[in-house]
């Protein structure tokens, strides 16, 4: 199962974390972090934010309890992004979070097209 959590902002909306299996790791052993993404989402309310995911084809993704909320770091980094959903590796301490993680944060748009084939190369 996927660890995730969620976090209730001041102004009513939520930010919701999940670490997920990465599409371009179909290869990666079984009950490791690697080829595992973490996927920040901010909105209304978690309902709408799971929501947001299953419309971009990631449609078996729940949110069970809150093992692994954002970080304050990883809250500041989705709510200053046009899109409110961006994703980055996820670190190897199995939960979610590193307090040294040097990969910038990516805008969905990128894992989904590491997901196209690469059509005649």
């Amino acid at each position: 199962m996927a660890a995730g959590g969620f976090c209730k902002l001041p102004n009513g909306t939520v930010v919701v974390a999940l670490n997920l299996p990465s599409p371009a790791a179909d290869g990666a052993p079984a009950g490791t972090t690697a080829g595992v993404v973490r996927v920040l989402v901010h909105a209304r309310n978690r309902a709408r934010a799971l929501t947001r995911l299953r419309n971009l084809g990631m449609r078996a993704v729940y949110l069970r309890g809150n093992a692994a909320p954002p970080t304050p770091d990883e809250i500041t980094a989705v709510l200053h992004h046009p899109d409110g959903l961006i994703w980055r590796t996820a670190p190897d301490n199995g939960v979610g979070t590193a307090d040294l993680v040097t990969e910038l944060w990516h805008p969905i748009r990128a894992l989904r097209r590491a997901r196209a084939p690469l059509g005649g190369l």
